[in-house]
């Protein structure tokens, strides 16, 4: 059973974010503070769980958290500022959306950009530990892949819906194929090839 925030007595909130490592959409951030109250048995990180589980514990914790929000950064923010501000920026954005303003932030990862002054922990595998950094996990999850489902439907030959944009052979094969969209993140590497100098 995951422990449901780093201070108890503080107005903590849980921030993750998913899609660092895909080649196309956006890198999707989530912020949720949950109720002192709350738990549930099979909360976890969002990759431990099926996609069945992940939408039915969506629902839940957007009923039952005090406050959440979720933000996407788009491709060209992405190549203008890389993936790691880029992750930060959604993180800072979601928190600002957020109804009632955290005491505390608890961010999954090692690296984190002071927000407003507030205080905060960065803590490793942090969506293994604590429910609202979970909550945020599940929430970042789910809404960036409903994002790359409905892109599917628009460039289908990359197969978005099954793959979501991570760097797959067929999502590969596909780029070489048909070459890359406009959802597509320019300052990655799209194709192995591209390391290789014509000398």
């Amino acid at each position: 059973m995951l422990e449901l925030k780093i201070h108890q007595h503080l107005l903590e909130c849980g921030t993750d974010e998913a899609g660092r490592g895909c080649l196309s959409g956006p890198v999707t951030a989530a912020a949720v503070i949950l109720p002192d109250d709350f738990s549930h048995p099979f909360l976890t990180d969002s990759k431990q769980l099926s996609e069945k589980k992940r939408l039915l514990l969506r629902d839940i914790i957007e009923k039952e958290a005090i406050s959440f929000a979720v933000t996407h950064v788009m491709m060209q923010e992405i190549d203008q500022i890389n993936i790691l501000n880029a992750s930060i920026l959604g993180m800072h954005r979601s928190i600002e959306k957020l109804k009632v303003l955290p005491q505390f932030i608890a961010i999954d990862g090692n690296r984190f950009k002071p927000f407003k002054k507030i205080p905060y922990e960065c803590v490793v595998k942090g969506d293994g530990k604590y429910l609202h950094i979970a909550a945020a996990s599940i929430l970042a999850k789910t809404y960036r892949d409903d994002y790359m489902a409905n892109l599917h439907e628009e460039f289908p030959a990359y197969n978005w819906k099954k793959n979501k944009g991570y760097p797959t052979m067929e999502h590969r094969e596909a780029i070489r194929k048909y070459g890359p969209t406009p959802f597509h993140r320019k300052s990655f590497r799209l194709l192995p090839e591209q390391l290789r100098l014509n000398i």
